[in-house]
């Protein structure tokens, strides 16, 4: 992610857990979430299509088969990313979900 992202990105969720911030500001804490989701989901199968280029920016559409750790729910899940790029690295990613 370091080769991809700026330093500055800024990831937006379609929700966050009560008290907790839908936005990570800065590579550091985007790749921390990624960690958290990591160790707390594991990936039984997963769909990516994309990604669909539009000027500066491209979106990806993934469905993946889900488990999340802590309570051993499984669920599909299925959601679209948006990624905005500037001088080659992307600055900006947002996040499309279903929160149900």
């Amino acid at each position: 992610m370091e080769t991809l992202y700026s330093p500055d990105i800024v990831s937006i969720e379609a929700g966050a857990p009560e008290g907790q911030s839908r936005e990570a500001h800065g590579l550091e804490a985007v790749l921390a979430k990624g960690q958290w989701w990591s160790d707390n989901h594991e990936v039984h199968s997963a769909v990516i299509n994309g990604p669909f280029p539009h000027d500066d920016r491209f979106i990806v559409h993934m469905k993946y088969d889900v488990t999340f750790k802590p309570t051993g729910k499984r669920f599909p899940m299925e959601e679209g990313a948006h990624y905005t790029v500037r001088d080659g690295k992307i600055v900006k990613e947002e996040f499309f979900y279903h929160m149900g």
